[in-house]
């Protein structure tokens, strides 16, 4: 049996959480461009690609937050960024090959649910100059139900949406005001049921455990509401407090946060709630009904994780759109200029606006993909492990070994050829992940909590 409270006392330090691996802050200034140009060449027109498309706006400053995005009461700002977008995409249709099939398109901010239905209109027309999209390509936005109205619908049609996203956090009053997101869980149904009406076929909804006032009780009766609206998945993320990073996390109060041992008996109930309610748990945060897509590939061993979480997309190559947006590709990570300012200058000037970027090694690869498996999965073949990687796997191996026997409380285990985290150690799975990252240095970096 896991003694919880000796793991939080042992393992106090923030670690990453593994939507990539190397982790951001290992992408380098300057790597960008070259790797875009090598993402070209590899680029064959059969081979489908995912695409992300950064909106770095919303109309309201959620205290929580820890997004690239700016707050603005203007619409200005954002239709002249969606000019640049559109830019951007003729500046990558010129330089790809020919037009490549697309599995999933990606809109993510921020808010791009505010978006005017003209400039989603926009924003599809210029896609398909670069992409072939055809009836299996998913389209997902993220929503915000205080953006909800006639146009917004209107938008979502024209973008072409099938899976909405919609953030929630916490109904109850005192922790919305505690991280300034009003938002009635009437608005939120009402904004479920309009979604379904315009023929959404898949609604999955974020959840926010660690939240400033938040108690067991406020989190399970918005994980209650939450389910009652059917959505056909569930993330319950905990909440990343790093106001170093993010200056306005500044107006949360320190004295309102739960501690370590509160958050993770918060998201323990919050976990048995959604397993209770007919929910799958998918890797350490999200759960899914049996049926989705996401508990099938969970199931079958093919889920995946990248920026926007555990994912059905098996694209090896994703390319970024917009301002500080990430992509990717079999050779490493590229990384848009991250200040609005700067991307809209580069591309006025004819520029992509790659900045960073990290060039994958051998080695690197081989714990990408240890740490993928280990993070969905919760577990690692490792006769695959060594089919894949049969140079490196010594290195892991030893590593495997050592991480086992240094593991005085229980959170890995090594038997009949399987390196596993036991069930109930799901929570810790960044714990033992971070075991395995040859770049972190916790003394130097700092991460959120890993409970």
């Amino acid at each position: 049996m896991i003694s919880t409270s000796q793991v939080l006392e042992r393992y106090q330090g923030a670690v990453p959480r593994y939507t990539s691996y190397p982790t951001a802050p290992q992408f380098k200034s300057g790597e960008g461009p070259d790797l875009l140009q090598e993402m070209f060449s590899c680029l064959d027109g059969r081979e489908p690609v995912s695409v992300y498309v950064h909106i770095p706006f919303c109309d309201r400053l959620c205290w929580f937050c820890g997004c690239n995005t700016k707050h603005t009461n203007r619409y200005q700002p954002i239709e002249n960024y969606m000019g640049y977008v559109v830019e951007e995409l003729a500046l990558l249709r010129k330089q790809m090959p020919g037009k490549q099939p697309i599995s999933h398109l990606h809109l993510g901010g921020g808010s791009p649910s505010l978006l005017t239905m003209p400039d989603m209109f926009a924003l599809r027309a210029a896609l398909e100059t670069v992409f072939d999209f055809d009836a299996n390509t998913e389209v997902s936005v993220e929503i915000d139900p205080s953006d909800s109205n006639q146009e917004m619908l209107d938008g979502l049609k024209a973008i072409g949406i099938t899976r909405a996203s919609i953030g929630v956090q916490d109904f109850h009053p005192d922790v919305q005001k505690a991280i300034n997101r009003p938002q009635t869980f009437a608005d939120t149904a009402r904004v479920v049921d309009q979604l379904r009406s315009i023929g959404v076929s898949s609604i999955n909804m974020d959840a926010l455990y660690g939240l400033p006032l938040q108690s067991e009780k406020r989190l399970l009766n918005t994980l209650k509401k939450c389910a009652s609206l059917q959505p056909d998945r569930m993330a319950l993320f905990g909440y990343a407090h790093v106001p170093w990073m993010k200056k306005h996390q500044q107006m949360i109060k320190q004295e309102d946060l739960a501690s370590p041992a509160e958050r993770f008996e918060h998201a323990s109930k919050g976990s048995e709630y959604l397993k209770s309610a007919g929910y799958d748990a998918i890797g350490i945060d999200h759960f899914a009904k049996p049926t989705d897509s996401m508990a099938i590939s969970a199931k079958n061993g093919t889920l995946h994780r990248n920026f926007q979480g555990y994912t059905t997309d098996n694209a090896k190559t994703m390319i970024g759109v917009g301002a500080s947006s990430i992509g990717y590709f079999e050779n490493g990570y590229i990384q848009n200029l991250v200040a609005t300012g700067q991307y809209q200058a580069s591309i006025k000037n004819g520029t992509l606006s790659a900045d960073k970027g990290y060039r994958l090694t051998e080695d690197d690869r081989m714990r990408a993909d240890f740490i993928e498996r280990l993070m969905c999965d919760l577990c690692v073949d490792l006769a695959e492990m060594q089919q894949r990687h049969k140079q490196l796997f010594p290195v892991l191996l030893a590593e495997i070994t050592a991480a086992c026997r240094n593991d005085p409380l229980g959170l890995c285990k090594f038997e009949n050829n399987m390196f596993m985290v036991p069930e109930e150690a799901r929570a810790f799975t960044r714990i033992v992940a971070s075991w395995f990252d040859a770049h972190f240095a916790p003394a130097k970096q700092k991460f959120s909590q890993a409970v």
